[in-house]
């Protein structure tokens, strides 16, 4: 069973500092400001930051909705990496790259997200560039570069956001080109060889139109070898590329135009084996960045991600108070995956994969700005491809390579609005839905062909065909999922300084079918195969404050929320015999839907600037989410039976209690004849303990601490920034994800991943 217990931080201490920093009462942990860590905007700001969590530009503290916003120019101060790391500021919230790979993001918001980045399942964490939907998570973990800032919403955002939005949505928000020539430069230079690059410009061409563009290199060697090949483990080798171009022909008028690219050669992230061989008897790596994996290519590649689309955004406003934008795009990904199971030199359990996506959608949104009302409303569309084979190549008593193929089909459409009306001064009162349609068509293959070598898709034109387990045509598996989902608040400012919101939402993701579906070896019947899985639905009821204090120096944001989940969907996989030997020798996907859960939690964020000089942030969320239903097939006197096994289960990646504390503290240097600014930033983050699955293994996370030390120099012409970074400085190795398959192939899988060590940069960015 999981333990609650706080181990290795003094949370208690950290929670008493944030509350201390409250003043006693109550704020909504909607956002707060940039004093340090990276969290929200400068708190010198008075406090006005600007987000777009209701499709609208808005004052984050006033906006009725959990989101913590994030400027760029404080990443870029803390030296925050890449997306993942946000994690550790944000209120129940977990970021981090999949397990096997380096940049597919599994992201949980409040309980909910998405573990398997495979075709057809789509996150119920909603990723957004610059307002567009991306179906998939894979090339999502990149470095940030060329942001204005980024806005993590917690809570259902189905009414704006769609209907895979259920447990939050992150947004990455591009900066728009600006009226006079900017040339900006970054590099970095770092421990494991770490050098980066960043050029980022842009021009006007006329009053009319600017164009602009960043190019970025990521360089990095491993934090562990591959002890059989040589290569590096944990590196990153990664090139991405933005271009846009503006145009304003009229006032009323604004067209951009944009494209990005993301190419990742990384070497294959391979697991730290924690069991010893069972055949030759390996022992355990003392260094869990090290592998002896074998598996290096997949489909005749090296490990390779690359990623690419364009947009077209169009903003036309028709009067003061009438707007429409229109934001049509397209995108592409591909991924050649080889992923070694059993992380040792022999050929054990083995699996090349190719993971290929595409991606089309048009959005249409007329804003209304009036003295009382204010609202958007819009038509959705999108159509969607996910796309992937792979080979599960598995030794044992019947030495086998299983192909599989799931090609899925995504078409959706949704109609919503939402507004807001003002009763008077204080009280305002808002409504909104969405309407969606979701329709699925997949295509399933899984043939299983003789010997270790592959299968004739995946490089093995010799490969000879024992069975095929499962086989349905594109088209074959259909099914059409609706859902009207509202949304209903009141916003009441209390006071000149403190603002409470209620709101009621609904979030919806729809149903589908698993791709590694295995028919024989779960005894899957037709019309149960035909049905897939069902669409879940979550309902929250969040109550919140947001207060400050002394001119906006002290802000203070609370939020309590509950939850109810239903047919929650939990993909998963499992061993199975389909040789009715008693003995695994195949795995299989399944996704059932559990059943019901309750969740419900607080999250608490702070941020006061104590002097001119020093500031300091807090954040504290607790959550406790419960399965009330968990229902699974178990033979009950010999017969097949649905039993509830929900006091057996757990929430993964869903952390009980979550911390951070940071303070900075800026003083005037003058260096080499400048003026400017050096700051010190000091910050701990804390998260408790951390179920990887469903069920309690030895893969859990124990509670851990991270802590995080910056120091940087502005030029008061903030021309220049020199920075020293120093990230997890107590060096801690933490598990983020891995592999349990005790009974498969000679060896057995049991294999962990892990976050970064301890790491050192050293930036410099220069303004022209």
């Amino acid at each position: 069973m999981r333990s609650t217990t706080v181990r290795h931080f003094p949370l208690h201490r950290i929670a008493a500092a944030v509350l201390a920093l409250s003043g006693g009462a109550l704020g909504s942990a909607q956002a707060q400001t940039e004093a340090g860590a990276p969290t929200a905007q400068p708190i010198q700001d008075a406090g006005v930051v600007t987000v777009s969590a209701r499709r609208r530009p808005e004052n984050l503290q006033d906006v009725p909705v959990s989101v913590t916003a994030f400027g760029g120019d404080q990443l870029s101060k803390q030296g925050t990496p890449d997306i993942t790391a946000l994690a550790l500021s944000i209120p129940n919230t977990t970021l981090k790259a999949s397990r096997a790979t380096n940049s597919t993001l599994t992201a949980f918001i409040r309980g909910v997200g998405q573990q398997d980045p495979l075709a057809g399942f789509e996150a119920g964490v909603g990723i957004y560039l610059d307002d567009i939907y991306l179906a998939r998570p894979q090339a999502a973990v990149t470095d940030i570069y060329d942001v204005e800032r980024i806005e993590v919403l917690r809570g259902p955002q189905g009414t704006l956001y769609g209907r895979n939005t259920i447990g939050g949505a992150v947004k990455y928000v591009t900066r728009k080109l600006g009226p006079r020539t900017d040339v900006r430069a970054r590099l970095a230079l770092g421990n494991y060889s770490q050098r980066e690059a960043v050029l980022t410009a842009s021009t006007p061409l006329s009053d009319t139109v600017r164009v602009g563009g960043s190019i970025a290199r990521f360089k990095r060697d491993g934090y562990g070898r591959n002890l059989v090949t040589g290569a590096h483990n944990y590196d990153k080798d990664m090139t991405a590329g933005r271009l846009s171009a503006e145009f304003t022909p009229t006032p009323e008028l604004f067209i951009r135009l944009s494209g990005d690219a993301t190419e990742d050669d990384s070497s294959p992230r391979n697991g730290h084996r924690m069991t010893v061989g069972r055949t030759g008897g390996a022992p355990i790596l003392s260094n869990v960045y090290d592998t002896r994996a074998s598996l290096t290519r997949a489909l005749g590649h090296e490990q390779e991600v690359s990623a690419h689309g364009w947009s077209a955004l169009l903003e036309y406003t028709i009067n003061p108070q009438l707007s429409v934008k229109s934001v049509t795009a397209s995108r592409r990904d591909k991924s050649y995956a080889p992923i070694d199971f059993d992380s040792l030199p022999v050929v054990d359990f083995e699996v090349p994969a190719l993971y290929k996506n595409k991606q089309f959608s048009q959005e249409f949104q007329f804003t209304y700005t009036g003295d009382k009302v204010q609202g958007v409303a819009g038509v959705y569309y999108i159509d969607a491809n996910a796309y992937n084979i792979f080979d599960t190549i598995l030794a044992g008593a019947f030495p086998s390579s299983t192909y599989t193929l799931g090609d899925i089909d995504t078409k959706a459409w949704a109609v919503f609005a939402d507004a807001n009306y003002k009763y008077n001064e204080a009280l305002s009162f808002s409504l909104g839905g969405r309407y969606t349609v979701d329709q699925r068509e997949a295509g399933i293959l899984r043939q299983i062909y003789l010997g270790l070598n592959g299968s004739p898709a995946m490089g093995n034109p010799n490969a000879v065909l024992f069975r095929t387990d499962t086989d349905f045509t594109r088209g074959e598996l259909e099914r059409e999922d609706k859902k009207f989902t509202p949304k209903v608040g009141m916003a009441w400012k209390a006071s000149a300084s403190q603002n409470v919101y209620a709101s009621w939402a609904r979030g919806f993701k729809g149903g589908g079918f698993d791709p590694r579906m295995n028919v024989v070896g779960t005894r899957l019947s037709p019309a149960s195969a035909r049905a897939g899985y069902l669409p879940e639905t979550i309902d929250t009821l969040e109550l919140g404050l947001k207060s400050s204090y002394n001119n906006n120096r002290i802000l203070t944001n609370i939020a309590v929320f509950d939850s109810k989940y239903k047919d929650v969907q939990i993909p998963g996989s499992v061993e199975v015999d389909t040789n009715d030997d008693g003995r695994p020798d195949s795995f299989a996907g399944v996704t059932t839907n559990a059943g019901k859960a309750k969740i419900r939690g607080v999250e608490l964020e702070a941020s006061a600037r104590l002097t001119d000089a020093l500031s300091v942030t807090g954040m504290y969320s607790h959550i406790n989410a419960e399965y009330s239903q968990f229902l699974t097939s178990q033979l009950v006197g010999g017969v097949p039976a649905l039993v509830n096994v929900a006091s057996e289960r757990y929430f993964q990646n869903t952390p009980k209690n979550s911390a951070n504390l940071r303070a900075t503290y800026d003083m005037q240097v003058p260096l080499l004849g400048r003026a400017g600014t050096a700051s010190i930033s000091a910050s701990a983050a804390y998260k408790d303990e951390t179920t990887q699955f469903e069920y309690a293994s030895v893969l859990d996370q124990p509670g851990y601490t991270l802590y995080d030390l910056s120091l940087t120099w502005t030029s008061a012409d903030s021309k220049i920034r020199a920075g020293l970074h120093g990230k997890n400085l107590g060096d801690k190795r933490y598990r983020t994800g891995g592999y349990v398959f005790p009974n498969l192939g000679r060896e057995g899988v049991l294999t962990a991943f892990y976050g970064a060590p301890r790491t050192v940069s050293a930036t410099l960015e220069y303004r022209f």
